[in-house]
């Protein structure tokens, strides 16, 4: 299959069609998202907490976010893939922003960048896009800013909030984004802000009017249980069965069973 673009994703949203994103973070499960067809793999600074085991992501590092993104893009045939860019990546200034995004595309072989923020962050996005390199924002609940947000918590629930959220989505797709991301905000007002706008919105507990979904693998699969947002689907619980396929070799070791006759050399 070709390789998804950012043409793909507005003729999907064109043709009311839903576009669909999740995570990965290396090379095995680029592969199982990139061959289960989903248009979008975002490389997320959430392997913080997901992969790295650390309580936000906060931690990640530019390098570490290259080191994950190239794994991805290895293991990627379809789908396009957006590296996120992590805390203070883009925050300092227009020039260092643009230098950090273009390492994505430079270095490891993403398509496209994600950053978080609203109006604050318009001149950043602009400057990227203007080198040539596709921005998604995102907008609501950014992780990136949970202290001034006083924790995850859903946005927009009062109208001075709500008018707020209305200038960020009109401000990030003035200055050229791509697409936005829309997280832990009211149904009704992702609705509001889907109609608004002509570039598609990804929603993350934003409801269903939007454009399309993403979600973190880790969640989906039920590979992560320190929580579980009110968003997330579980599809399944690997972590459960991993336990027990683990369990089970533990107890055939010690009890000689493994290595049998089958799995020995003559």
């Amino acid at each position: 299959m070709p390789k998804t673009t950012v043409l793909d994703i507005y003729k999907k949203k064109a043709e009311g069609k839903k576009i669909t994103m999740l995570t990965a973070y290396d090379y095995p499960t680029a592969q199982i998202v990139d061959q289960a067809g989903i248009d979008m793999i975002l490389v997320g600074d959430s392997l913080g907490m997901v992969v790295q085991g650390v309580s936000s992501t906060l931690p990640v590092t530019m390098d570490e976010m290259i080191y994950h993104t190239k794994m991805v893009t290895r293991g990627t045939v379809s789908a396009m893939v957006v590296g996120d860019m992590p805390f203070l990546s883009y925050q300092t200034s227009r020039e260092e922003a643009v230098r950090n995004a273009g390492r994505f595309l430079k270095e490891a072989g993403a398509e496209a960048v994600k950053l978080e923020g609203g109006s604050p962050m318009a001149e950043v996005i602009k400057a990227i896009v203007s080198a040539g390199i596709p921005v998604m924002a995102h907008i609501g609940l950014t992780p990136q800013y949970m202290h001034a947000l006083g924790g995850f918590k859903v946005q927009g629930k009062d109208e001075a909030a709500r008018l707020k959220l209305l200038a960020d989505a009109r401000a990030v797709q003035d200055a050229g984004a791509f697409a936005v991301v829309l997280e832990a905000l009211p149904a009704s007002l992702a609705k509001e802000i889907h109609e608004l706008l002509h570039i598609p919105t990804i929603g993350i507990g934003a409801g269903v009017d939007c454009d399309g979904q993403v979600l973190v693998l880790h969640d989906l699969l039920g590979l992560f249980d320190r929580f579980t947002p009110k968003f997330v689907k579980k599809y399944a619980n690997l972590k459960e069965q991993a336990l027990k396929a683990v369990t089970a070799y533990k107890q055939d070791v010690e009890s000689g069973k493994f290595p049998s006759e089958e799995h020995s050399f003559k």
